[in-house]
């Protein structure tokens, strides 16, 4: 198929990937461990105006679970730098695209038919609209967003190839100043797809100007200890505030992606994992692999959410028990490892034997489409 952005290459060219090192891939897995543990705390009521921890905020519970699940957008922010990181010098083809909205949409009809069938959920109209429709917002969700965010890379790639250094930081400065400075003072309204491309324009500065500074392993691993202490005092003391005088709350500097702790604490631990040296793990990499399937599968829907943490994992019923921190670090580990293995099994059973029925009939149906698309433009008059 025609690279959507240069239309030179094609699908049906075999050539042999390089193997990717594992020190992005294994950062891959701990944001998603982050965002599954951030999931554990929000999405099952313990953190309701009702709930447990803002009884007793201040609780050495309630602070636990604060700290166990305060990671959870700077997980976001960590995840999107990966993907700025290796597509601003890589081509998004259809298939690669695809990919990705496939296991999306696989996703929410296996779940939407097994909670409609098993009787956990009722039909409705609206809910099977929701389901068959990609995407249904563009300002929140992640998931919808990504894929959204997924379809502006190649245009993005054009933008930074074709400005020189200093504009690419003018742009960064200019977005920064937009989304990180006046998004924490609570000024601008964050949008997820606008802000993934400020991230985009973050990462993929990294990659194409490398500086002598950029490799500092040491430096970015003490940035990165240093940035994730103050995120956790603020945690801390933002939960002492809200407790004291009703202001706040506890993750006011990390709850939204762009403020700027957020940021600080995703970009210096994206570029201390950057720096580490982890050869290829074949085992590392597969597992990586799945992580946009392990989000797919647990954050899947409402109706996920509250069979997951509320009905079956009982979060807040295990509030006041003794061995709630290893319900909840079990409860993240054993989620991770599960929505893995499911998400194997989808990519050797459906994902591949699709995808080579895919290979022998993309080019045919390109060149009808490419056909169709020169007569159009030529009607338009467009060159």
């Amino acid at each position: 198929m025609n690279d959507l952005q240069t239309g030179q290459t094609t699908e049906s060219q075999t050539y042999k990937p390089k193997k990717r090192d594992s020190n992005l891939e294994l950062f891959r897995i701990i944001t998603m461990l982050l965002i599954v543990a951030h999931h554990y705390v929000v999405n099952s009521g313990l953190t309701a105006a009702d709930g447990p921890i803002y009884a007793s905020p201040m609780s050495g519970r309630s602070l636990f679970l604060l700290l166990f699940g305060a990671w959870g957008k700077i997980g976001i922010n960590c995840f999107v730098m990966i993907t700025g990181y290796f597509m601003c010098t890589s081509h998004i083809t259809a298939k690669k695209f695809a990919k990705l909205l496939c296991e999306y949409m696989f996703y929410r009809w296996l779940f939407y038919l097994i909670f409609l069938l098993s009787g956990y959920s009722s039909f409705s109209i609206k809910a099977l609209v929701k389901v068959a429709i990609p995407i249904t917002q563009i300002d929140t969700g992640f998931t919808s967003c990504f894929i959204v965010f997924w379809l502006f890379i190649p245009f993005l790639n054009v933008l930074v190839k074709h400005m020189n250094e200093r504009q690419h930081i003018r742009l960064i400065l200019l977005s920064s100043f937009l989304y990180i400075i006046l998004g924490t003072i609570k000024q601008v309204t964050m949008n997820y797809v606008s802000w993934f491309i400020v991230l985009y324009f973050i990462s993929s500065y990294f990659r194409l100007y490398p500086k002598k500074s950029f490799s500092n392993t040491k430096l970015w691993g003490i940035l990165t200890v240093f940035a994730v202490i103050v995120a956790a005092i603020s945690v801390v003391a933002c939960t002492w505030v809200y407790d004291r005088y009703g202001k706040l709350g506890p993750f006011a500097f990390v709850t939204d992606s762009n403020t700027f702790l957020a940021v600080a604490v995703g970009v210096c631990a994206f570029m201390f994992f950057k720096n580490i040296k982890i050869k290829y793990s074949r085992f590392i990499n597969t597992v990586a692999a799945s992580t946009f399937g392990v989000l797919c599968i647990h954050a899947n829907s409402d109706t996920m959410r509250r069979w997951l943490w509320k009905d079956t994992l009982d979060n807040v019923g295990h509030y006041n028990s003794s061995l709630m921190p290893l319900h909840a670090i079990g409860s993240v580990l054993g989620i991770f490892a599960v929505c893995v293995v499911i998400d194997i099994i989808r990519i050797n059973l459906i994902e591949k034997p699709f995808f080579k029925w895919w290979d022998k009939h993309w080019d045919g149906f390109l060149e009808k489409f490419k056909r169709l698309e020169e007569k159009i433009f030529k009607k338009l008059n467009v060159e």
